[in-house]
């Protein structure tokens, strides 16, 4: 009896306590939602005002054995407009929607972005360097959605396994965590805590909460099978392989890929790339997506394409010129011990050709600083070639105000018995001193032998730059304006390469602009003084250039109806001509929905440059003219590209697209320019011909979502690329462009995720 007694004693606190099972159906019962933080206090974010909502949102967060629960309620009566426009995943798309930004480790470095539309269409992705987004990762949550006359609730349950982690204390787990909801109709945003990811600093600024402690473990396997015919060639082949994960726990988190596939399920843009600058592109395959934001180095510029890490590199254009790389197995090792975050990541490629690609980083914080450390290698075999990259990073948040950002870089490449070795290092400090007001200093400097790009992505080396900025938001405007916010920031820089060479001063004025019908406009005035152009001849001298002159406007009108459109125009003078002959292009993009589900889109690009400036080596390709010594063209050059294709949202788990890319370029031969020693460029009579070119891609892709994570695909893909050395009108171009036929091939993947 007694044994009884002391039975129920412990059974009646169980049976009182929350049962903390969270069904995910998007209705938000309180017995499930009982001992939930819950959040009142949404301020408008966008247009960054800090007012009360004026349709009020509330949320709930919960930690549960199965993951984080968080909740939202979004208040929406007669007379707010809602949209009800299906959406894929990974959408861009202005509509309804939640967002939840959780930083597991609380340390303000990264952070993963977890979004719902109001149909239920989900969208995740990973904040890294404050503010910098990518939403090529996809995880594995749960997420529901129900609606009402007053309005819409989302849950989702977000399970630990899901990145790795620090471990708590005393039960106890801290987390940065932000939430928000954006209305679709106006654009507006309202957060908790009332931070904008237009900020200096985001991803620091986010709240910080104590939850229970929990840890999940998770092994999942995704193979796939894939098979492609091409009807060029006529050949099919057909191949295999496997991504695996594993968590034992929350500390420690493996990923691992044996032979990867990219395949024709993800298409990149066609590009016409002249410049030395090499083109950037995002990579979609899974594992090089899975937790790849601990890697995430940021370095060489503002820009947000600079990394210490590129992944496109493993599996890129082989040494030896056949082709690209083929990925063998890769691995990648995340977590925590000791206070210290680390990571692991290699990679190997096959056949003669192939490289081997290692990377080692860790991190620790210290309150108000953080340091970090990366080393990464790659080994070139067939190059005779390795290439060391040594980094560490600072960073130091005395105050809420002031943030400084420290990095240092130092390369070590060894090839054919030659050592080169240089270095390099940045400084950001961002200051706020509230009412909208905000400085920030950079200082950049690139050795001219520093060698990033064998892992890395660096648009130059050899260049310092210097650049100060003051930021103003204004949002007391009237109710009767079209706008609700400006942002406005003003620039000056300096640029000099290593050798002392000026390249140029320049000065910016940007001005971006929240309007109340959901939209928003960027403008951008900007002019360089004369200096020199170091990079147009590949290392073959410096050109004395003349002054340049940017203006740029563009504009965006969310869907109205059955329309949405988004604009933009630009004039820019970068050629030997001045400021007065710039290059004039339009983008046209509009948008017509049939209904929710369906969708077609279109582009129409026009560019005319009277004054294209491009390096002829040896009077070779593009510009082929006189043999046998290095020149510069000056071309008048027209561009066509007519883009289009069709979203159809069939069903939650099937969506068939459309995608089709057309370019057209004709360049008619002005004057040819031999370079003097002092840099002046000098005219050479009848020195180069006419070109021409044109490009299509085209594809048709079905998938099927079988699971989470996993997917059927068909693809049907045809495209090809043709160059003249004469020219040709744009229009005719064009329209050749649709029978080209290099490639025409059907794809067919299937992968299907296993979980353990």
């Amino acid at each position: 009896m007694r044994l009884a007694r002391t039975g129920l004693a412990l059974l009646l606190p169980l049976l009182a306590a929350p049962a903390w099972a969270i069904e995910v159906d998007g209705r938000i019962d309180p017995a499930e939602w009982q001992g939930a933080q819950h959040v009142t206090d949404f301020r408008v974010t966008q247009p960054q005002t800090g007012a009360a909502p004026a349709q009020p949102v509330e949320a709930w967060i919960l930690s549960t054995p199965e993951g984080l629960a968080i909740a939202w309620r979004v208040r929406m009566p007669a007379g707010v407009p809602r949209s009800r426009q299906a959406v894929q995943r990974d959408f861009e798309a202005q509509v309804d929607r939640v967002n939840a930004n959780i930083d597991f480790d609380g340390d303000g470095r990264v952070a993963y972005n977890f979004c719902i539309s109001s149909t239920d269409g989900i969208a995740d992705g990973v904040f890294t360097n404050e503010n910098r987004f990518a939403g090529d990762w996809d995880g594995n949550w749960k997420h529901a959605v129900a609606e009402d006359a007053d309005g819409w609730a989302a849950e989702a349950l977000i399970p630990w396994y899901i990145a790795p982690m620090r471990a708590g204390a005393d039960g106890k787990r801290k987390l940065k965590i932000n939430l928000d909801r954006v209305i679709g109709a106006t654009g507006e945003r309202a957060s908790w805590p009332a931070v904008a990811f237009a900020n200096a600093r985001f991803v620091s600024d986010f709240a910080t909460i104590e939850v229970a402690q929990h840890s999940q473990s998770l092994l999942a396997v995704t193979p796939y099978v894939s098979g492609l015919y091409d009807d060029v060639g006529g050949d099919a082949r057909f191949d295999g392989g496997a991504d695996l994960f594993w968590k034992p726990n929350s500390r420690f988190q493996l990923s691992a890929t044996l032979n990867p596939d990219f395949g024709q399920v993800e298409s990149d843009q066609l590009v016409v790339n002249f410049s030395a600058t090499e083109t950037f592109f995002s990579d979609k395959r899974p594992f090089f997506t899975e937790n790849q934001a601990f890697f995430d180095v940021p370095f060489g510029s503002l820009n947000n394409s600079n990394r210490l890490l590129y992944t496109r590199r493993v599996g890129g254009p082989a040494d030896d010129g056949s082709g690209s790389g083929d990925v063998t197995a890769a691995i990648k090792l995340n977590g925590s011990a000791g206070g210290f975050n680390y990571g692991v990541f290699a990679a190997t490629e096959a056949d003669a050709a192939g490289r081997d690609f290692y990377a080692l980083r860790g991190t620790r914080d210290f309150g108000a600083q953080g340091v970090g450390a990366m080393f990464t290698r790659v080994e070139h075999p067939f190059l005779d070639r390795d290439a060391d990259v040594l980094e560490f990073d600072h960073r130091w948040t005395p105050n809420p105000k002031l943030a400084v950002r420290t990095t240092l870089v130092g390369s070590d490449v060894r090839q054919a018995g030659d050592d080169t070795r240089d270095s390099g290092g940045q400084v950001l400090v961002d200051y706020d001193h509230g009412n909208g007001w905000r400085q920030q200093a950079y200082a950049l400097h690139l050795g001219d032998g520093l060698q990033l790009n064998d892992f890395g992505y660096l648009e130059r080396n050899d260049f310092n730059y210097l650049r100060y900025q003051v930021a103003h938001r204004v949002t007391d405007l009237p109710q009767d304006s079209a706008y609700s916010a400006h942002d406005w920031r003003y620039a000056v820089s300096r640029r000099n390469n290593d050798h002392g060479v000026r390249i140029a001063d320049a000065w910016a004025i940007d001005l971006f602009s929240d309007r109340r019908d959901g939209g928003n406009e960027f403008f951008e005035v900007a002019g360089f003084t004369p200096g020199h152009d170091d990079l147009v001849t590949r290392g073959n001298g410096v050109v004395d250039v003349p002054g340049k002159f940017y203006l740029y406007f563009e504009r965006f009108t969310p869907r109205k109806g059955h329309w949405s459109t988004y604009w933009n125009a630009r004039y820019a003078a970068e050629g030997l001509a001045g400021p007065a002959r710039g290059a004039m292009s339009l983008d046209f993009n509009p948008t017509y929905f049939v209904n929710d589900n369906l969708s077609f889109y279109g582009e129409l690009f026009a560019q005319h440059n009277p004054d294209w400036l491009l390096w002829c080596p040896q009077g070779g390709s593009p510009c082929a003219g006189q043999g046998g010594r290095d020149l510069l063209g000056s071309y008048r050059a027209n561009q066509l590209q007519l883009n289009g294709g069709m979203q159809w949202i069939i069903s939650a788990k099937q969506e068939l697209r459309i995608k089709m890319e057309t370019i057209a370029l004709d360049a008619h031969a002005l004057q040819g320019w031999e370079l003097a020693a002092n840099g002046e460029p000098r005219r050479v009579p009848d020195a180069l011909n006419d070109f021409s070119l044109r490009n299509l891609g085209f594809q048709i892709r079905y998938r099927y979502e079988l699971a989470p994570l996993s997917n059927l695909y068909i693809a049907y893909v045809r495209g090809g690329f043709g160059f003249r050395d004469q020219g040709q009108d744009v229009g005719g171009l064009l329209g050749d462009a649709f029978s080209l036929r290099d490639d025409e091939q059907l794809f067919v993947k299937l992968s299907y995720r296993f979980e353990l």
